[in-house]
């Protein structure tokens, strides 16, 4: 019986023994739960009125003590379904009011908006993160300038880019500095002829951001990713202006 699932209906450890400790006992005194989780009668107290809070454990009078009982188990089917409906609420109230709000807290630009990563994971990072942000738009497409170089150096952390791509329906128009590169479905490729020396580099073009990826040495990707609506923009404006010469 796996009981830790009772740890995300907020029960900790001490409450998930006292309440397993009353469904045995049935109705019982402090005293009595007490003795039969081991825990001392103060602490055993502490814990039932957080049960009772809860709503899975109830009591009445009997003299002058007061005797537990737990609710069936079908109150914490209950309770789960309660907490279901407040964080589907709290969702919908952060993503049209909260989470907008506190965006316009934000100043237009800052240092924020220039993050740096390197190696393998932080590239990984930039593509995971091109593919969530295009997800949640409207017209799932970005842009991309890419030179023959990089290409072996781009996809190592993320095998299975493309794939994840093409299955969260997202189309990607490529122009590609320099021969060869991938046909995939859901992508359109136009080539620029690269005279003489292409070094490593690739810029995706993904409004509100633009990731700029290249090899700060041989074989060790750095990246670095500018969420900026303005900048995006322009860098869409070069981009539109060179596909259509193509």
């Amino acid at each position: 019986m796996n009981l830790d699932i009772l740890e995300n209906l907020g029960l900790d450890q001490r409450e998930i023994h006292t309440y397993l400790a009353l469904l045995k006992l049935g109705s019982a005194s402090i005293r009595d739960i007490a003795t039969q989780t081991g825990i001392n009668r103060g602490t055993t107290y502490e814990t039932l009125k957080g049960l009772a809070g809860k709503g899975i454990v109830s009591y009445f009078p009997k003299g002058k003590r007061r005797i537990f009982s737990a609710e069936p188990p079908e109150k914490l089917l209950q309770l789960a379904e309660e907490q279901r409906q407040t964080l589907d609420t709290t969702i919908e109230e952060m993503k049209v009011h909260l989470v907008p709000q506190l965006n316009r807290l934000k100043p237009d630009f800052s240092a924020g908006n220039v993050r740096f990563y390197e190696g393998d994971s932080g590239i990984e990072f930039v593509l995971k993160d091109i593919l969530n942000t295009v997800a949640q738009q409207h017209e799932r497409e970005y842009s991309v300038f890419s030179s023959k170089l990089i290409r072996q150096h781009l996809y190592r952390p993320f095998p299975n880019y493309t794939q994840q791509r093409i299955r969260k329906n997202i189309r990607v128009r490529v122009i590609a500095i320099g021969e060869g590169g991938e046909d995939a479905e859901l992508s359109e490729r136009r080539w620029i002829d690269a005279k003489g020396r292409m070094d490593a580099s690739y810029i995706a073009i993904y409004p509100p951001k633009v990731a700029m990826i290249s090899l700060g040495s041989r074989d060790y990707p750095v990246a670095v990713v500018l969420d900026s609506p303005e900048i995006a923009a322009a860098q869409q404006i070069i981009f539109e202006t060179l596909w259509n010469t193509l």
